[in-house]
């Protein structure tokens, strides 16, 4: 076999993979639009795949009706809540773990991680008995809290990895012309972490806003939206929710998530070294 043909055998092999992974990812995607704004006759029809009719009464129905916008809000404020807490908690741990030598440093890195051992569902009676005592049940600062306890870790282990590769001669040389360390770090290493901290952020607003286990748990009223679209289509019509009105709620779902990424896609294409034009 020549090189030509291996060359050409590889392109071949290299671009299918690619093809699979970008149709894997994008075919749920146009599915649940597609069909969102199907109208019930065209989804029903089994001579169309491709519906020609649309309708916009299936989203307003799971937003108003089955109270989707009210759980849209409470998922942005949990996760906005979450992002800061998270960072407020693991951006100075991520730069310490980074910067400084201390004792049991390796012990607190393996205790992180040993965090993620638990599942959910074992500390799901515990927590809703703390936060009955708390009186942060049915709260979104609970849940913020909750979601903070899943996201923490990653957040840590980001943004240590990214102060590590900023070299601490930056910070050495700006506290030589009278920074303080605090002073060097904001106006030196920040900016310069910027890209992967907008990384760390995307990823635990993605995570807030998928999170429906601890949010069904500790909400009743107050729910984000992955537990208000599964308690209320669950429970709409006896179990029997119309297909269509699923569809919706997956749309509703997805497209604020693409939103946020699409915004905070120029952060991640810099962490990772390539120029947007």
């Amino acid at each position: 076999m020549s090189e030509e043909i291996k060359r050409k055998l590889k392109q071949t092999i290299f671009y299918t993979l690619i093809f699979i992974v970008v149709s894997w990812v994008l075919i749920p995607l146009i599915i649940s639009a597609l069909y969102a704004f199907a109208s019930s006759s065209e989804y029903y029809n089994p001579n169309r795949i491709i519906p020609h009719s649309f309708t916009v009464s299936h989203i307003k129905t799971v937003l108003i009706t089955l109270g989707a916008l009210k759980g849209i809000k409470n998922s942005i404020l949990v996760a906005l809540l979450t992002i800061t807490i998270s960072f407020i908690l693991g951006v100075p741990a991520g730069y310490s773990l980074a910067k400084f030598v201390f004792p049991l440093r390796d012990s607190i890195k393996l205790s992180i991680v040993g965090l993620k051992v638990f599942p959910l569902a074992i500390m799901a009676v515990p927590l809703v008995k703390l936060y009955i005592r708390l009186r942060l049940i049915d709260t979104l600062l609970g849940v913020a809290l909750a979601h903070t306890v899943i996201a923490l870790p990653y957040v840590i282990f980001i943004t240590s990895s990214i102060f590590v590769g900023i070299p601490k001669e930056y910070e050495e040389a700006a506290m030589v012309f009278g920074l303080t360390r605090f002073g060097s770090f904001l106006r030196i290493t920040l900016p310069l972490a910027l890209p992967g901290l907008a990384a760390a952020a995307m990823f635990t607003f993605v995570m807030s806003w998928n999170e429906v286990f601890m949010a069904a748990v500790l909400t009743l009223h107050n729910r984000t939206l992955p537990a208000q679209i599964l308690s209320l289509l669950a429970g709409a019509t006896g179990g029997a929710t119309p297909a269509y009105y699923k569809f919706a709620a997956a749309f509703i779902m997805i497209l604020p998530a693409m939103l946020f990424v699409f915004f905070a896609r120029k952060y991640l294409i810099t962490m990772w070294g390539i120029s947007l034009k």
